[in-house]
């Protein structure tokens, strides 16, 4: 159950000792296993902390949790999910675990984290590429973000909306919401829609765009069959983000098919991923010593020309591999007004 700032009456102190994990901003996530805690850091990795929490805090814990949404945790309702806007609490009761209780807090704030500055500094990618990811933006181009959790898929999402024209009407469509594009796009116009299996599913949400008249799709992530319907918003002239899970960019086509739920729609659409995905980016994640890199390992732009299916892979390991970009990708930055998207730090754009 998602609960508003306003209506989220939970005092730190009610946090006992994992409060310092969760004031950390370098932090993203906190797990109690039943024995426990490890935390992820942006800079560290993940590590065991050496916290120790008590069955009667977890208990305690666990039912301030389930009061605040009116919901139970029982061997019967097992399974306990509250989410504010910069939070999301999920708790397994132990009645199904052989562990005790589990706990995971993942942060999901408002804030932008990649800047232009640290993503060059910090060795995230060269100038080259991220000048050719602004440029696909300011192209208009629909783009894919894939890699493994925790990658960081969603903030590089998050830094390419600035380059958004605010005037431009965005949909936001997400069953947990941490793009949060009116607060880091103060001014944008922009309308969140907030999926709920039950009563409102993706594939209604994405359904239910095309008749808002937007801009921009913004899909948090293509997960099943509901895809098919993304594609076909992107087919009427939309543009659209969204990420999906796979560890290579030239595996986006077969990992949409395999979304499918038969072996026709799969192949019936492959034909549309290469026409209306343009450009697919691989983030990947290292531990390096007792510190965590994150940076665009690859990308792959997608084309069909001449009732051919193509794709090219112009960044890979982090390096420029090729320049060689498909011709009708080529054109529509022409349009825009770049004739090099790899060093032209200003397109025409209207």
């Amino acid at each position: 159950m998602r609960i508003s700032g306003t209506a989220w009456d939970f005092k730190d102190e009610n946090f006992g000792p994992l409060l310092p994990f969760v004031k950390d901003d370098h932090i993203t996530d906190i797990n109690y296993n039943g024995t426990d805690v490890w935390v992820e850091d942006l800079q560290k990795g993940v590590y065991r902390t050496d916290v120790a929490l008590t069955p009667e805090f977890v208990n305690q814990f666990s039912v301030r949790v389930s009061n605040l949404v009116s919901e139970q945790i029982n061997k019967f309702n097992n399974v306990l999910e509250a989410e504010t806007d910069t939070l999301r609490i999920s708790i397994i009761h132990p009645s199904v675990t052989n562990t005790g209780y589990s706990i995971s807090i993942r942060k999901t704030p408002a804030v932008m984290r990649l800047t232009e500055g640290m993503m060059i500094k910090e060795n995230y990618c060269s100038q080259e590429i991220l000048t050719l990811l602004v440029n696909c933006m300011k192209t208009k181009l629909n783009m894919v973000f894939c890699g493994t959790p925790g990658a960081g898929k969603t903030e590089l999402l998050k830094f390419l909306t600035q380059y958004i024209p605010v005037s431009e009407k965005v949909m936001t469509i997400e069953d947990n919401l941490e793009i949060h594009y009116k607060q880091i796009n103060p001014g944008a116009n922009c309308v969140e829609l907030k999926v709920d299996d039950d009563i409102f599913t993706y594939t209604k949400a994405i359904k239910t765009t095309l008749r808002q008249n937007p801009n921009w799709v913004l899909l948090s992530e293509a997960r099943s069959v509901e895809v098919k319907y993304l594609l076909e918003c992107f087919s009427t002239g939309l543009h659209g983000l969204t990420t999906l899970h796979t560890d290579d960019t030239r595996k986006i086509p077969d990992r949409i098919q395999n979304m499918m739920q038969d072996s026709y729609a799969a192949t019936r659409l492959e034909n549309d991923i290469y026409g209306f995905i343009n450009v697919g980016v691989l983030l990947r994640k290292k531990v390096i010593g007792d510190k965590i890199r994150r940076y665009i390992d690859q990308i792959c732009f997608f084309d069909r020309i001449n009732n051919k299916n193509m794709m090219s892979l112009v960044v890979e390991d982090g390096q420029l591999a090729s320049l060689d970009i498909p011709a009708n990708v080529m054109k529509k930055f022409k349009w825009t007004g770049i004739n090099s998207p790899f060093t032209e730090s200003e397109g025409n754009h209207e």
